[in-house]
Parts: structure tokens; sequence; C-alpha cells
């Protein structure tokens, strides 16, 4: 490539405002990279998790009332999901503590706690490298404000020092273009990363009361089954 094409090439196109846009367009490209990286992996974990929860419960309380415990927690296994995840946790938590011999309300009381608890490391597994895109969406539109006004700082600097040489009209547009291109780099990266992150937020909220209401219903299965167990 000779040097003048590789100047041409440089100049233009989206890499030639890149290198117009100063050094604060860097770590904003390197946002807008990570923020693409966070939303592909969790768009796929989310989608891999994406399940039919209502016949899911419908299996599992249907086991439940038949007193096929063990068939109830294959059911939570063979899905997929954090709803089949906090049902199956809670089942084999009843397994144990019925088989133990503990009191029927000792039982209800563990079992819920149990799924409480493991629900909080489902949620917590749901919102992996959600704070990084947050943080993208807060951060690159700070880092473009700070390199526009890094850039008309430099930009006035530059009419002082020409007054009277060139035309200033010419001067400061041209220095406020290059300055706003940070701001528009800046903004094409927060606000997708924003709009990904309200979206994937709305999934898991989602998943999160799917849990809350299979794990409702299954503390009054088990509640209903102890007290048979127990006539």
């Amino acid at each position: 490539m000779t040097p003048l094409l590789s100047a041409s090439f440089l100049e233009s196109g989206a890499l030639g405002l890149l290198l117009q846009g100063g050094i604060f367009m860097w770590p904003i490209l390197f946002l807008g990279i990570l923020a693409v990286g966070v939303i592909i992996e969790r768009w796929r974990s989310l989608k891999i998790l994406d399940t039919r929860a209502d016949r899911l419960r419908e299996e599992v309380l249907a086991d439940l009332a038949e007193g096929q415990i063990d068939d109830a927690i294959e059911t939570c296994d063979n899905a997929r999901g954090p709803v089949a995840a906090v049902l199956g946790n809670g089942l084999r938590k009843y397994l144990v503590l019925d088989e133990l011999g503990y009191e029927p309300q000792r039982i209800e009381e563990q079992v819920t706690k149990s799924m409480e608890a493991y629900g909080v490391h489902v949620v917590a597994a749901l919102e992996r490298h959600l704070p990084l895109l947050a943080t993208v969406s807060s951060v690159a539109p700070m880092l473009g404000f700070l390199g526009t006004v890094q850039g008309m700082i430099v930009s006035f600097a530059n009419i002082v020092e020409t007054m009277g040489k060139v035309n200033i009209v010419e001067a400061a547009a041209s220095g406020i273009q290059t300055a706003l291109l940070t701001t528009c780099f800046g903004l094409i990266v927060g606000i997708p990363a924003y709009m990904a992150f309200n979206y994937f937020m709305s999934v898991i909220n989602s998943f999160v009361l799917e849990v809350e209401q299979s794990s409702a219903e299954l503390i009054e299965a088990v509640s209903l089954q102890l007290t048979l167990n127990k006539r």
C-alpha cells in the first residue's frame, strides 16, 4: 500500500473519525467491545434458560400429589432453568428431612429457607456481567462529554493563538466538529448498552417471579403431603 493510499485509508470512514476524535475515543471503543461481548454472552445464556415453567410446575405438583417425590426430583433434573433448579433444591431438602423424621412444621420451614437461599444464588448467576453493562451505559457517554470538553478547550486555545492569522469561524467550526465526535461515539455505545441492560433485567425479573410463584406452590404441596402423611 502506497503512503498516499495509506493516509487516505486512515482519514476515511469510521477509522478516520476514530482517529480524529482524540485519545478519549479509545476507551469508548474498548467499552463498546466490552458491551457487545456481555450482550452476546447474556443473550445466549438467558436464551438457553428459556423454558415453560407452567408445565414443569404441573408435572411436579402431580408427582407430589401421588407421593412420587423421586419422580418429581427427576422431572426437575431433566428440565432446565431457574425454576427447575430451585424446585429441585426444595424437593431434595424435603426428602432428606422427611427421611430424618423431622416435624412437619420444621420441614416446611427448612424447605422454605433452602429455596430462598438457593434462589439468591440463581438470581446472582442470571445477573452475572450485567453490572459491567450498566457501567458501560453510564461511563461511555461521560467519557464522550469529557472528550468534547477537552477538545473544546484545545480548540479555543488554537483560536486564540491563530487570531488574526486565519478565519476564526472556520477554525472554531473544525475544532468543535472534532470535539463533538467523542460525545457522538459515547452515546452510540451508551444507549444500546442501557437498552440491553433494561431488557436483560426485565427477562431476569420474569424468571424471579416464576421462581417465587413456583416456590409458593411447592410449599403448599409439601404442606398438604405432610398433613396427609401425618394422618
